[in-house]
């Protein structure tokens, strides 16, 4: 089995990153993801603030083409600095 078979692309594929809630950490994220994919759609991006509102996770669900893709979608969300985590 190769990587590329764990998926059947085009897929649905959500994309949780985290950060600090600060203003236009959520822009930042579409942008990040839209460098690699079609730039998401309002109802495909949802956010979501922690307990104490330190920290919000976004939720972006793209339609992935390939691993290649995804994997440089996770490089450059991974790579800024704003960003906490990516899963």
């Amino acid at each position: 089995m190769t990587e590329e078979s764990v998926f059947e692309f085009p897929c649905d594929f959500p994309i949780k990153v985290v950060g600090r809630a600060e203003p236009g950490f959520e822009s930042l994220v579409a942008e990040l993801v839209a460098g690699h994919a079609a730039k998401p759609e309002a109802d495909r991006v949802r956010s979501r603030l922690s307990r104490d509102g330190n920290f919000i996770s976004i939720t972006v669900t793209i339609v992935a083409e390939s691993r290649a893709q995804l994997d440089a979608i996770y490089a450059a969300l991974s790579g800024h600095e704003r960003v906490i985590m990516v899963l």
